[in-house]
């Protein structure tokens, strides 16, 4: 299952981690305000498809979602809807049990409904479920570049670990990059980077043809400004711009766009 190429017209970034609970739609909500800010057309796509909560964390109410246009009653313009930051968004239905599992028609639905949505925007994030299951993986393998968010957590390491391996065996990955949530010292996020690429350069480099290499896009710092901004459901870069972690998330968008 190799990746897809992405097109000039758009860069598609699946966004994933590996494991629950370290920030990853935080990271991806807040990522796209950004980018938007930036004067970017950015659209991100819940591809957690059974346990979507991308509608959540921007207080939405979607009338109609992804499931809605996987079996046709609706079209996929009527799905795209604007979310508060200035980007778009295409929401999945949370507890739906036949999308736990990738099948033919899932597989199907989605490939084209990516194909669709990239030339209208610079960037597409897919927000994916954590881990490695089935689902996960063939939505990262639809993405031209991977951003795989951790945390400090040895237990979050052991997963991106684990994931990075898988994307790199099954899929042919050779660069991952790669946001460190939660920090709470600076450059724990480069320390982090250097003890996984150790340990990916120890146990998954050996048996390639070519070396994964992890780029640091950045960290964000542990902020109270974060859980009052999750709590209130809002943007932290709307909520409160100048707080730290909304100024790091700022300067990974630049780095995404430069």
């Amino acid at each position: 299952m190799n990746a897809t190429p992405t097109s000039a017209s758009s860069r598609i970034m699946a966004v994933t981690s590996g494991k629950g609970g370290v920030g990853k739609t935080f990271i991806s909500a807040n990522l796209a305000a950004a980018l938007a800010r930036a004067g970017r057309r950015v659209l991100v796509l819940d591809a957690d498809l059974g346990l979507a909560n991308l509608d959540v964390v921007l207080n939405l109410f979607p009338k109609i979602t992804l499931h809605d246009v996987f079996t046709g009653k609706s079209s996929l313009q009527d799905a795209i809807l604007p979310a508060p930051g200035g980007f778009s968004v295409l929401l999945a239905g949370s507890g739906m049990v036949e999308y736990s599992r990738m099948t033919p028609e899932v597989r199907e639905h989605l490939q084209r409904v990516i194909a669709e949505v990239e030339p209208k925007f610079d960037h597409v994030l897919l927000d994916t479920g954590a881990g490695i299951s089935d689902v996960v993986l063939y939505t990262v393998s639809l993405a031209g570049e991977v951003l795989v968010v951790a945390t400090p957590e040895p237990t979050s390491l052991t997963d991106a670990y684990a994931t990075i391996k898988v994307l790199a065996t099954t899929q042919g990955r050779r660069k991952v990059q790669l946001v460190v949530n939660q920090t709470r010292k600076m450059g724990e996020g480069r320390a982090v980077r250097q003890q996984l690429q150790q340990v990916v350069d120890r146990y998954v480099n050996p048996n390639l043809d070519s070396p994964v290499r992890l780029e640091l896009l950045g960290d964000v710092p542990a902020d109270s400004a974060v859980r009052e901004s999750v709590q209130r459901r809002q943007l932290l870069l709307q909520a409160t711009p100048g707080a730290p972690a909304a100024l790091a998330l700022v300067a990974i968008a630049g780095r995404i766009t430069g």
